[in-house]
């Protein structure tokens, strides 16, 4: 049941939403049209319009959105393409997405909003707010605080991300209490390690001590003031009279096809946002000009915008002759051809988004998908080249012609895995015998159980979605394979003790494959985790 003031929420965004679409259509013109014509569409290049339809056609992307903020005003707002190859709906500059990891900034301000208030402090620690957060280490959980888990310093790793949902029915707190059993991945403090949870973590902190749930708060303190009315924070908010919200696709299997939508609550403060580009230009003039000021009015103090975008940790690079990058709360500090950038992507199996700010041109870019493709950076590249007036650069076919050279090497990789598969091999125990209840700490139950077709199936955390069929790879192994097919597939064994019995179940969780598009292997970042038998068979 929804809260009384997630009710008065969403009948703002039904009563808004008639007026927003039709007052936005004369926001895209604030500027005279000879400007925007000449900023963006500058003698010698093909018009933005046929340049980004181009390149949407190239890379299959079934629909996209553009929006570009300059000097406090949306120069250009539009989309292209279909909410759904199913549907073949017209994407508009008020279509939904889902903006995935740009939510992070999103959680951030609502953290800074409560410094402003001097509820909190960026360096308070985690428990001082949450008392059943937990790690490992009982003195890293005593010393973790806020401001490392908006910059990816407490150092314990990925658990949800593309293609990899983790108890996606459970609550966040319980999310957040498993964390109590991840091993880290680098000591903390000591290095960048994203994590989607400890941003989790930092949404449950604003329903601590706003009193509102993390999801109330974005819609109340944010998408109200910045007349964000189209936006959500979960796809259980969509309503069945809105037929204008874009549909996930995934490349599968040599087709671009849509897939299930994905529900991200339980991580909602890390990725949850539902938006349009029309609505995120908003979020982009509060960024820009003078920041933390949204139509005159200021929503967040100087001091606290500028914390966001300051860089708080160091990130790698190629070598040392590659600008410093780094990462605030929720951003990206970066540059592009000497103009220094603050930006975020947001990436799951159906929905792919940039956000580029370019302060010292007072430019903001959104650039939304309803697929996971590697086509945004261009189009972001290329608006910045015309307003900036720099040398054209042909960015599509850079990018598409790397893209192409990663996926032929993605897929060799692949088939050099599938290569090693031996022929011939029987596992070493019947179906029944490897049926029953596994266990980890971490990650939870595992049931195996004989399916309706004779053969072997998993389901994780008896949430009646995370579902795998098992086909017999080699000896002990099994490729199985989700029933949702965007999350594709995984390697599984069964390990025997000293008795010849089934001992325990290995799983192979891949935390981000290679290239989605080829599928879940090849992975170079991954977690194999061994499921201990709950009870254990007879011998063969």
């Amino acid at each position: 049941m929804l809260s009384s003031s997630r009710l008065s929420i969403a009948n703002f965004h039904s009563a808004m939403r008639q007026l927003v679409v039709a007052a936005s259509a004369a926001a895209v013109l604030c500027l005279p049209v000879a400007t925007q014509a000449a900023q963006l569409n500058p003698d010698g290049r093909v018009s933005l319009d046929d340049y980004i339809e181009r390149g949407r056609v190239q890379w299959q992307v079934p629909g996209l959105a553009v929006a570009i903020v300059q000097n406090d005003q949306i120069i250009y707002a539009k989309g292209f393409g279909v909410l759904g190859l199913d549907q073949q709906q017209a994407v508009n500059p008020h279509s939904l997405f889902g903006v995935a990891s740009t939510t992070k900034a999103m959680t951030a301000a609502a953290l800074g909003i409560l410094v402003d208030e001097g509820k909190l402090d960026w360096d308070d620690r985690v428990t001082d707010h949450l008392p059943y957060f937990q790690l490992s280490d009982p003195w890293v959980t005593h010393e973790v605080r806020i401001r490392d888990l908006l910059s990816h310093q407490v150092g314990v790793g990925r658990m949800t991300g593309n293609q990899l949902r983790y108890m996606p029915t459970a609550s966040r707190e319980t999310v957040i209490r498993q964390m109590r059993h991840l091993e880290p991945e680098a000591p903390f403090r000591s290095r960048y390690v994203y994590s989607n949870v400890m941003y989790s973590a930092a949404g449950e902190i604003v329903a601590a001590v706003s009193g509102m749930s993390w999801d109330d708060f974005i819609a109340e303190r944010l998408f109200a003031p910045l007349n964000m009315a189209r936006s959500n924070t979960s796809i259980t908010q969509f309503t069945a009279d809105d037929d204008n919200i874009a549909w996930p696709h995934q490349y599968i299997e040599g087709d671009i096809v849509p897939i299930q939508r994905r529900n991200f609550d339980n991580v909602g403060p890390s990725a949850s946002v539902n938006t349009s580009a029309h609505d995120m230009a908003q979020w982009i003039r509060l960024q820009l000009g003078e920041p933390g000021v949204y139509a005159g009015e200021r929503l967040i103090s100087e001091e606290t915008m500028q914390q966001m975008h300051h860089p708080q940790i160091a990130l790698s690079r190629s070598d040392r002759n590659e600008p410093v990058r780094a990462y605030g709360f929720g951003w990206t500090l970066d540059s592009y051809r000497g103009l220094a950038t603050s930006s975020h992507g947001g990436a799951t199996d159906g929905f792919n988004t940039s956000l580029t700010l370019v302060p010292e041109l007072d430019l903001g870019i959104v650039v939304m998908t309803n697929t996971f493709e590697n086509y945004r950076p261009a189009v972001v590249n290329e608006i910045i080249d015309r307003v900036a007036e720099l040398p054209a650069k042909d960015w599509q076919r850079e990018y598409f012609d790397a893209y192409q050279a990663r996926f032929e090497q993605a897929m060799e990789e692949r088939e050099r895995i599938e290569a090693t598969r031996q022929t011939g091999t029987q596992p070493s125990f019947t179906l029944t015998q490897m049926a029953g209840r596994y266990v980890d700490d971490l990650y939870g139950e595992v049931e195996v159980y004989v399916n309706d077709n004779g053969g072997l199936s998993l389901h994780l955390w008896n949430d009646g979605q995370s579902l795998l069929d098992l086909e017999h790879w080699h000896h002990n192994t099994w490729r199985a394979s989700y029933h949702n097919r965007a999350q594709r597939e995984k390697f599984v064994y069964f390990s025997m003790d000293a008795q010849g019995r089934v001992e325990g179940l290995n799983v192979r969780f891949t935390l981000r494959p290679v290239l989605t598009q080829v599928g879940l292997y090849p992975t170079n970042y991954y977690r194999d985790v061994h499921f201990s038998r709950e009870t254990t068979p007879e011998a063969p």
